[in-house]
């Protein structure tokens, strides 16, 4: 019987004990690092625009003067464009995930349109505005529209939601199927109760990139310039980061204290809206 070398066991260890220290430490920096420029972050853009948000920010529209300028047309087409993408997204992504996860066979063109859907959501979001502007704004005759714009925003976050809402239907246990119900019976009582907190969680994350996304509704028809609340669908319209971008790029200092403000009004949009998708997440949170 061989014995272990124990001065050979040390020296090893020793040297496993300081990469994993080092690990530990470069982490940990990386950590501190990426924290410190978020906070100096938030801290400049809240010093520079917090006076601006006032009421008379919420009720003004967009004007050449900073003093008179709000972000009412902006705020309110966001709402629009995204009360078309929630359930665009949401309907055609889960939908898509049920069929490939609970009736599509497992063959070579599930798996084609598999790999696909997992590329496509690391494929720029420029080509998502091309593809809109090509289908949606020519191709249907939509325009520069809210409509437009919400369809390719849909198309932007779909892949997303799809792949998060798969992980989350296979992570239900195969024991709660079996209960000698149909397949939509079980789909639609067992699995989407069971899957939806996953399902929310992934959307909540596409949701976040949509609402802060610029250059799709830019190639799409989104003005930059709007000084009146849109009246339906087929409305011209702007939003949020497009509007902050526009005062951003102006020479003028005061501006780029407007678009500090715009910047404050978009975090809490967007806290907002992941709140209530978190709020609705843990309604159906269960332990399986």
């Amino acid at each position: 019987m061989k014995y272990i070398d124990q001065t050979v066991v040390r020296k090893m260890m020793g040297k496993r004990a300081m990469k994993n220290r080092f690990f530990q430490t470069l982490f940990f920096v990386s950590t501190i690092f990426a924290l410190v420029v978020l906070a100096i972050l938030l801290y400049r853009i809240f010093t520079q625009g917090i006076s601006y948000v006032t009421p008379e920010f919420f009720q003004n529209f967009a004007s050449r003067r900073a003093s008179a300028s709000g972000i009412k047309a902006a705020l309110v087409g966001s709402i629009w464009v995204m009360g078309v993408v929630i359930p665009i997204s949401l309907l055609l992504g889960v939908g898509t995930a049920i069929y490939l996860e609970e009736y599509a066979k497992k063959n070579k063109l599930t798996n084609f349109i598999q790999a696909n859907i997992s590329n496509l959501a690391g494929v720029p979001s420029i080509v998502f505005g091309l593809l809109g502007l090509t289908v949606f704004v020519r191709g249907m005759d939509l325009g520069r529209s809210i409509l437009a714009g919400g369809l390719t925003m849909s198309l932007l976050i779909l892949p997303v939601i799809v792949v998060a809402a798969q992980e989350a239907i296979r992570s239900v246990p195969k024991e709660l199927r079996e209960v000698g119900a149909t397949k939509w019976q079980t789909i639609y009582r067992i699995v989407l109760p069971a899957a939806i907190p996953g399902i929310l969680t992934g959307s909540i994350l596409a949701f976040s990139r949509a609402i802060g996304e610029t250059a799709p509704l830019l190639v799409a028809g989104a003005f930059v310039f709007v000084n009146y609340l849109p009246e339906n669908l087929l409305s011209s319209y702007t939003v949020m980061p497009i509007q902050i971008y526009n005062w951003a790029s102006r020479p003028q200092a005061e501006f780029q204290n407007v678009a500090a403000a715009g910047i404050i009004v978009l975090f809490i949009f967007l806290i907002v809206m992941n709140s209530v998708a978190v709020l609705i997440r843990n309604k159906f949170q269960k332990r399986y």
